[in-house]
C-alpha cells in the first residue's frame, strides 16, 4: 500500500492539503484527483503543489472504524459555537481552554493571523498550545477509506444528503485523531469560503456536525486537538497523528438531524 499526499500553497501560503492510500496500480488516478483538487480550490488556484508518495509494509496499516455521525441543527454559526463549547465541555475539557480554542480559530491561529497548516495542540484543563510550530501545527496523516466501506459510507450518507468530500475526508480524519492515545476530542471548521458546517468529534458523542459554524465566506479556519497531558509522551502521540497508517474498514451510524436546544 501507498500513502499519497498533496500539499497546496498560494503567495506562500497553505491553501489545501489532501491524502488517500491506496494500491500502486491507484496512484496515477489519485494523483490526478489530488492535482485537480488543488488547482480547483475555492480560494484560488494553487501556485506550488507537492505530491508526496510513500510505500506502507502491509502490517504497518492499521484497520479502524468511524464515528457515528449525528447533524445538531443550529440557526447560525454563534449558536453553532455555542453548541461547539458545550460538547467540548461535556466531554471533559475546561471551558477555558475550550473558549481559547474557539477564540484562536476565529481569529486566524497562526502566528500571521492566518490558517495553520495542521491543528493546534490544546492542553484540555488549561488551553496551553502544545504543537512544537504554531504555523504549521499537527497534521494528523496517513488514512482512508477501503473500498467497501467508502460505497457503504456514500450510500449512507446519500439518504441523509451528505454526500460529499468535506464530510468524508472529515469523518476520516476524525476517527485517525479518536484512536490516538490522551486525546479528548477535537473541533474542526472549514477554511473554505463556501462551507460553514465543522463538527466536535469526542470518542463517546462520536462526530457531531453542526451546518454552521463560521459565517459564510469567512477563509479562516481549522482543527484543535484537545488532549489530557497527564502521563502522556507528547512527542510520540504527535508521531502517531502524524505518521501511523490506518485504514478504516467499519462505517459508523449515520444518523438523523438533532434540533439544537440552547
Amino acid at each position: 500500500m501507498y500513502s499519497i499526499r498533496m500539499h497546496a500553497s498560494r503567495q506562500g501560503a497553505h491553501l489545501s492539503g489532501a491524502e488517500r492510500l491506496g494500491g500502486r496500480q491507484d496512484l496515477e488516478s489519485l494523483a490526478a484527483a489530488l492535482l485537480r483538487r488543488a488547482l480547483e480550490h475555492p480560494r484560488g488556484e494553487a501556485e506550488q503543489i507537492v505530491l508526496t508518495v510513500e510505500a506502507l509494509p502491509a502490517e504497518a496499516v492499521a484497520s479502524g472504524r468511524l464515528p457515528d455521525l449525528t447533524t445538531l441543527c443550529v440557526a447560525d454559526y454563534r449558536q453553532g459555537r455555542q453548541a461547539a463549547l458545550r460538547l467540548l465541555v461535556a466531554a471533559g475539557v475546561r471551558e477555558v481552554a475550550a473558549s481559547l480554542a474557539i477564540e484562536a480559530l476565529a481569529q486566524g491561529a497562526s502566528p500571521t493571523g492566518g490558517n495553520m497548516r495542521g491543528a493546534m495542540l490544546v492542553d484540555a484543563d488549561s488551553g496551553e498550545r502544545l504543537e512544537p510550530d504554531r504555523a504549521r501545527g499537527v497534521r494528523a496523516s496517513r488514512m482512508d477509506l477501503a473500498p467497501g466501506a467508502e460505497l457503504q459510507l456514500r450510500l449512507r450518507l446519500a439518504e441523509r444528503g451528505l454526500d460529499n468530500p468535506h464530510v468524508r475526508e472529515a469523518l476520516v480524519l476524525a476517527a485517525k485523531v479518536l484512536s490516538a492515545p490522551g486525546v479528548v476530542a477535537e473541533l474542526c471548521w472549514s477554511d473554505d469560503p463556501d462551507y460553514t458546517a465543522g463538527y466536535v468529534a469526542t470518542p463517546f458523542g462520536g462526530y457531531q456536525r453542526m451546518p454552521h459554524l463560521k459565517p459564510a465566506g469567512e477563509e479562516r479556519g481549522g482543527r484543535a486537538f484537545f488532549i489530557r497531558r497527564a502521563g502522556l509522551d507528547l512527542p510520540a502521540l504527535i508521531d502517531y497523528l502524524e505518521h501511523a497508517a490506518l485504514l478504516i474498514t467499519e462505517v459508523g451510524r449515520i444518523n438523523g438531524e438533532i434540533e439544537w436546544e440552547n
